[in-house]
């Protein structure tokens, strides 16, 4: 009998961990604080309960968001499995009947003979080989804990993200490369004259904004207020803030900009540029009106949209190894949103590539992740290279992936070249590193490879 291991949290990625894990042979105690100690954004008692959106998003896989579940289908994606069966028409999204699915996820996993399914509070990490995956809504006690354990700067409560855009889609024409004074970092700058200025200002200050329920509101921290916030105070806070021009000439006219949006590499690659000091909590439609409006970035490509919102998440590149451990305890493995990646299918991903893992160092085996030609490897690449002063959660976008090393202008053929290239290299990586999908798990190479 092989020794029993634990899953801390009953949402999306601890449930992927424990079925998984159970499945390989371990007996799991699953062990999830509600209905004890619940949240404000949950209503039930149900395992992945769904408290936001009821979709999953694409299944395209020219699409990101559908070729990282053609790497969950080919790993036995319990959620995949429970979706497919409670789906409802959502076009080209993969959306199901919230209640149903998790109904199903609570039966599938609670009836599992391998899993005990412990409603309890979890107050510290454990010591033993676990899967820590509590989500954004981590309790309080947990919450201290773990930041005790990995120091003030290991643990953020809130999201002030900022907008993502992709390189190859910004106007060349336009933006410009350098950094204010003598700073020698990765920015590009996108100049903007006065009335550009002022037309700015007034779409800012007449967008839509979200307000979102109880549990989602934030305070707001002086250093990293909303844009539309700021702009509010005065017609120049912002070119005295994140949109001051010193220390930057526009090399095609040997002039200082009026004001200046930059933008700072996301990645080694140099494939995702962030909007320096844009996180807002316009509405998406609001964003891609007004952020449009940014010389060089009219037909540009956004890979992640702003927010701020409450949520729990640790400083993966700072405080994790590269597959997600404490870098003391590598048997106690982070899965899940609170990793810092967004979104439902990203999370349970994570929960799949935690279980794997913990599996491998129990047998004595290294720890894996996908190659950086995959989503799901160039998402973990992301998290565990990222700059940790900056560190920001992310979903799946093509902008984590390696580039194809050749220009494709067509965006749909480029996609598909990606998504051909990400699902052959993960059925090799599969294949090299011996990793099989759950018993009972319903996909193989060849019907996954034929959609």
């Amino acid at each position: 009998m092989k020794a029993r291991v634990r899953v801390i949290g009953g949402g999306l990625a601890g449930c992927e961990a424990a079925y998984r894990l159970a499945s390989a042979g371990y007996p799991v105690s699953l062990v999830e604080m509600r209905p004890a100690n619940t949240t404000q954004a949950h209503q039930t008692e149900h395992l992945a309960e769904l408290v936001c959106t009821n979709s999953f998003k694409s299944i395209d896989v020219t699409n990101a968001h559908g070729q990282l579940k053609r790497e969950m289908r080919l790993l036995g994606s319990l959620l995949l499995r429970c979706a497919d069966a409670t789906s409802v028409p959502a076009g080209s999204a993969l959306a199901v009947d919230r209640g149903l699915f998790s109904e199903m996820m609570t039966q599938t996993v609670g009836s599992h003979p391998m899993i005990d399914l412990e409603r309890e509070e979890i107050v510290d990490l454990p010591k033993d080989s676990a899967v820590v995956a509590t989500g954004p809504l981590t309790s309080h006690s947990l919450s201290k804990n773990i930041q005790g354990v990995l120091g003030e700067e290991g643990l953020s409560f809130y999201d002030a993200i900022a907008p993502i855009v992709h390189r190859d889609s910004l106007d060349s024409a336009i933006v410009f490369e350098g950094g204010r004074y003598e700073e020698t970092g990765d920015y590009l700058n996108c100049p903007m004259s006065e009335v550009e200025y002022n037309r700015f200002i007034q779409a800012l200050l007449e967008g839509d904004i979200h307000s979102g329920p109880d549990w989602d509101v934030v305070p707001y921290f002086e250093g990293c207020l909303p844009i539309e916030v700021m702009a509010s105070r005065g017609q120049e806070t912002l070119r005295f803030g994140p949109m001051k021009p010193v220390g930057l000439i526009n090399p095609r006219t040997g002039k200082r900009p009026y004001a200046v949006v930059q933008l700072r590499r996301e990645d080694k690659v140099g494939q995702m540029w962030n909007l320096v000091g844009f996180q807002t909590r316009l509405r998406v439609t609001e964003q891609e009106k007004v952020f449009r409006m940014i010389p060089g970035l009219k037909n540009c490509e956004f890979l992640r949209w702003g927010s701020i919102h409450r949520n729990t998440y640790l400083n993966f590149p700072a405080a994790l190894t590269e597959y997600g451990s404490l870098k003391d305890r590598q048997n106690v493995i982070f899965a899940g949103q609170m990793t810092g990646v967004e979104g439902y299918t990203e999370s349970a991903a994570s929960g799949i590539i935690a279980a794997i893992n913990l599996d491998r160092l129990i047998r004595g085996k290294e720890p894996v992740i996908p190659p950086g030609t995959t989503v799901l490897g160039g998402l973990y690449r992301y998290l565990g290279t990222s700059d940790c002063s900056h560190f920001q959660p992310m979903n799946s976008n093509w902008g984590l992936v390696d580039p194809l090393g050749v220009r494709v202008r067509n965006k749909r053929q480029k996609r598909e070249m990606l998504a051909k290239r990400a699902f052959e290299d993960f059925i090799s990586w599969i294949a090299s590193e011996d990793i099989l999908p759950t018993s009972g798990g319903y996909e193989t190479f060849e019907t996954v490879g034929s959609s």
